[in-house]
């Protein structure tokens, strides 16, 4: 049984080598009842060297196959380390930097913290969501003189944001926010995100923009009108998601410098994650995240 950690320093004690990282793995995947990967019904041998053999298909495997780290050469002291420095820092980490820290290459950071993002998006963070809702829009991209005019033909162009790209949010007072990259920021895209998550009746607070119209059909809705400098009102604004966008850019442009459209919602998974996990211990996170390990981003797929 590890020791609890809450610094670097305790993690080190905590995984002073490969075989204590593996075995931590073990214990958050299958919990003492190891499953094929090949075949979820099929009974499974264990083998020397960590590994095991699923009878039904004849294949091996271990606690990597099919998850972030399968296929990785880079020892899994330093998956651990990466994913302590990652998940603590509330602004992120560079990929020159991590690269540094734990001594591989940047090439390697970059792909190793892609990895963690795909983990990042966890889908206890994407349940119903109750109480009072703060819905919000915001726009991610750098300046127009700044990029190719052939690339900016390209970017959507929207309503206060051209050749941006747009992300959606709602966050629930004293819970959880969602971060949703999106290619319409107006009713017809956004409404749909609105019902599927927000059960009816709920109070959703928002802006005056024209997108939200209608919602106090299916919902108690509140309009903070910024347009005529009304920014509270009693009980209803949007500064929580407001104040949840601010991380995001600074994380963004001040330790990533930018984020492509492709990879944006990696971006968003990781901050939203940062923000729901706020009131969690350091170590309580990275179990957390280790639990939602299961699938591959291969380096192609990454860069396609």
């Amino acid at each position: 049984m590890i020791g609890t950690f809450s610094s670097i320093f305790e993690l080190q004690k905590a995984f002073p080598d490969e075989q204590s990282c593996i075995d931590h793995l073990e214990k958050i995947r299958w919990n003492g009842n190891v499953v094929s990967p090949y075949d979820e019904t099929s009974k499974v041998y264990k083998c020397a060297g960590n590994k095991y053999k699923c009878k039904n298909t004849g294949q091996y495997f271990n606690v990597k196959t099919d998850t972030i780290f399968g296929d990785t050469k880079i020892p899994l002291v330093k998956w651990f380390m990466a994913l302590y420095i990652f998940s603590s820092h509330k602004k992120g980490i560079s990929s020159h930097q991590l690269g540094r820290d734990i001594s591989i290459t940047q090439k390697s950071a970059w792909f190793m913290l892609h990895r963690l993002r795909f983990a990042f998006a966890h889908p206890a963070f994407r349940e119903i969501m109750g109480n009072t809702i703060e819905i919000d829009e915001t726009y991610i991209g750098g300046r127009d003189s700044n990029k190719h005019g052939k690339k900016l033909d390209m970017q959507k162009k929207g309503t206060g944001a051209t050749n941006k790209t747009a992300v959606f949010g709602m966050l629930e007072r004293e819970g959880n926010v969602q971060m949703q990259v999106v290619s319409r920021v107006d009713g017809v895209g956004l409404k749909p995100i609105i019902y599927e998550a927000v059960p009816v009746g709920t109070t959703i607070v928002t802006d005056g923009y024209g997108a939200y119209k209608d919602l106090n059909k299916h919902y108690k809705h509140e309009i903070v009108a910024h347009s005529n400098k009304e920014y509270v009102r009693g009980e209803f604004h949007t500064n929580n998601i407001e104040g949840a966008w601010s991380q995001l850019k600074r994380g963004i442009y001040g330790i990533y410098h930018s984020a492509s459209p492709k990879h944006l919602q990696s971006y968003c998974n990781e901050f939203a994650l940062r923000y729901n996990t706020r009131r969690d211990t350091t170590q309580n996170r990275f179990d957390l995240i280790l639990s939602n390990m299961v699938g591959r981003l291969t380096y192609k797929k990454l860069i396609a």
